[in-house]
């Protein structure tokens, strides 16, 4: 049974709206009907860690039927098609990356496994993620319960 599922995508490195434009097509050919609405672009600070890079970042809201983590090894493996960058460094402290494709929540369910949380355990800290879900929330009901 298909869900709705909030995504945020972000890159601070070289073409960074290429890099998240490529994303996008990318989830649209997993998407039911290859959907996918979208918020505007917004651009932020690093969060997590100094940089001189900014952020651009992006929501979509899209249907899929995968299972909550065969959709992360799916974006996992996107993001690897599209950078082979690490988003860590051998500390495991955030550093800047082409791409960043992190799941925010799934339409209502709640996962928590070693390897992913939903909905996001930081999406409330972060503005870059809530200012696209607060856009995206008047096209896609769902969002509101995600709403503070």
């Amino acid at each position: 049974m298909p869900r709705q599922v909030y995504v945020n995508i972000g890159s601070n490195q070289g073409d960074r709206k290429a890099h998240i434009e490529r994303a996008v097509a990318l989830i649209a050919e997993l998407a039911v009907g290859g959907e996918v609405l979208r918020s505007s672009f917004v651009e932020s600070r690093p969060w997590g860690f100094s940089s001189d890079n900014d952020f651009v970042n992006l929501g979509i809201v899209f249907s899929t039927a995968l299972a909550p983590e065969e959709l992360l090894d799916a974006l996992q493996l996107m993001e690897r098609r599209i950078s082979e960058g690490a988003h860590r460094d051998a500390d495991g402290n955030y550093i800047d990356r082409d791409i960043d494709i992190d799941i925010i929540a799934i339409d209502g369910e709640e996962v928590d496994t070693p390897r992913l949380q939903v909905p996001h355990p930081r999406m409330l800290a972060r503005e870059f993620v809530m200012e696209p879900l607060r856009e995206l929330s008047k096209s896609a009901s769902w969002l509101n319960s995600y709403l503070v």
